[in-house]
């Protein structure tokens, strides 16, 4: 069961906190080989026997973003006491959090756009607050995390409207008429917009979409699976284009 969220060295420990492991010499061997790993807590539970317990996710842990999968092996139970809250993670984490989602078919040609970009955001410093994660093909699951809370999500990925390949654009669906009225067999980011609009979730969401290459008429060496040259050259281009989004969606706005 959901457990009050916990006090350690003045700090609460909740979603999104950053925490360095610190097992004590009870723990077991998997525990004490985690000693001194940086960590961020997915949730807080109480036992049966009134125990609380903080749910972890490492750092760099490529299994964290298996949806329903990643309970396995990539969860770890501490107590509290057994975690130092790292000073840039602050006692109120900030409002609002955003969720920034890698999704496409990795099989397609440039369906691994929104996977590379999120690798590459991954390898910066992001403001406290932003959750990176790559969802793929798995629009259920990304579902399921836009309802844990998020003020807002960027959703990054290949789309084909017709432009020049390797174009950028980004687009807020609620303002272009298309949030929510993709039907449920849609596939894309509107599929997925519309399937998280029909699961409740009611955060502002953005799309971050470049336009594939089409082997079939563009003449471009694309292959399924690979990212084309004109897509490649724009991952660095797509990067501060993300992080200036998030600058926007974190400022703190004034109460109406």
């Amino acid at each position: 069961m959901r457990a009050n969220e916990p006090m350690v060295d003045g700090m609460t420990l909740r979603r999104g906190s950053r925490v360095r492991l610190r097992p004590s010499q009870r723990a077991d061997i998997v525990d004490l080989a985690l000693a001194g790993r940086i960590a961020e807590v997915d949730r807080v539970e109480e036992d049966a026997d009134g125990r609380v317990h903080v749910v972890v996710m490492l750092d760099g842990d490529p299994g964290r973003d298996l949806g329903s999968m990643s309970q396995l092996g990539h969860r770890f139970f501490f107590t509290p006491e057994e975690l130092e809250p790292l000073a840039e993670a602050g006692d109120r984490p900030p409002d609002p959090q955003v969720l920034v989602a890698g999704i496409g078919d990795a099989f397609r040609v440039d369906g691994s756009f929104g996977s590379e970009v999120v690798d590459r955001l991954r390898g910066n410093r992001l403001p406290p607050g932003v959750h990176t994660a790559d969802f793929g093909i798995r629009l259920a699951d990304l579902a399921q995390a836009l309802q844990e809370g998020y003020g807002a999500a960027v959703l990054l990925c290949a789309t084909s409207r017709g432009r020049e390949p390797g174009t950028l654009s980004v687009t807020d669906p609620s303002k272009a008429g298309e949030d929510g009225n993709a039907g449920s067999g849609a596939e894309g980011p509107l599929g997925a917009v519309g399937l998280a609009r029909r699961c409740g979730v009611r955060c502002r969401i953005l799309l971050v979409e470049c336009e594939p290459a089409d082997p079939a008429t563009d003449g471009h060496s694309a292959t399924a699976g690979v990212l084309s040259p004109p897509v490649s050259a724009v991952l660095d281009e797509a990067v501060p284009l993300v992080e200036g989004l998030l600058n926007d969606l974190l400022i703190p706005r004034e109460p109406v």
